[in-house]
């Protein structure tokens, strides 16, 4: 299916869940996730209007961005390793994986401008997922105001992989309600107007429950 088609129904959808919500659709930036499609699957995400793209890792970044130039507006969203922010840093204009000091410092150190960060957070506690645990995020913000290339724009987290709707909104309520706690400090350095959270599977309920980015892979782009 051409992503056209895709990203007309992804707007409905947008567009009856911030009804549901009283929230205005042009609050939800949608992020194409580029990572499994080609580089031209990508360049149709662009022709149909999509303004964000998010990559995961270096090689991909680097082989859309060889395609699709300055373009779109660039993000980071899987985890980036201390040894490959030099690589990354100055390629992107987010990054949504902030979650320990190291990763900070070297982005202090690399970065030639100030870099709009998501910091990561594992609401779910499970495992397998990246993050800090939600109770020591405003520890970890504060600490970050140690460093003048990081402007803490948002938090971000992902679901479970569930269908049961409860879980679901109590995750992302979860981090709506933190975003609150974070905002409440008053940093200067962490407006954290941002919430990223929402993918395929569940973009509608994160919406419902206050996000402002919404990260889509196989929705989008999928089907190439």
């Amino acid at each position: 299916m051409k992503v056209s088609e895709n990203l007309q129904k992804i707007n409905e959808q947008i567009k009856s869940a911030c009804q549901k919500a009283g929230r205005n659709p042009d609050e939800v930036k949608i992020v194409a996730v580029t990572k499994y499609v080609s580089a031209e699957r990508a360049a149709e995400a662009v022709q149909a209007g999509i303004v964000h793209i998010g990559e995961n890792r270096e090689e991909g970044l680097l082989e859309k961005q060889g395609v699709l130039k300055d373009k779109p507006v660039w993000h980071f969203i899987g985890t980036l390793q201390t040894r490959k922010v030099k690589n990354v840093i100055d390629k992107i204009d987010y990054l949504h994986s902030v979650d320990r000091l190291s990763l900070a410092k070297e982005i202090d150190k690399r970065a030639a401008e100030k870099i709009n960060c998501f910091v990561q957070v594992n609401v779910s506690g499970e495992e397998s997922k990246h993050g800090l645990a939600p109770d020591a995020v405003p520890g970890f913000i504060r600490e970050l105001g140690g460093f003048k290339k990081i402007n803490v724009a948002g938090l971000m987290t992902m679901a479970p992989n569930t269908n049961d709707e409860n879980v679901l909104r109590q995750c992302f309520r979860t981090l709506k309600t933190l975003q609150a706690s974070v905002q409440s400090l008053g940093l200067a350095y962490a407006p954290c107007n941002e919430l990223s959270m929402g993918m395929s599977n569940d973009f509608a309920i994160a919406i419902e429950e206050g996000a402002t980015m919404i990260r889509i892979g196989t929705a989008l782009v999928g089907d190439e």
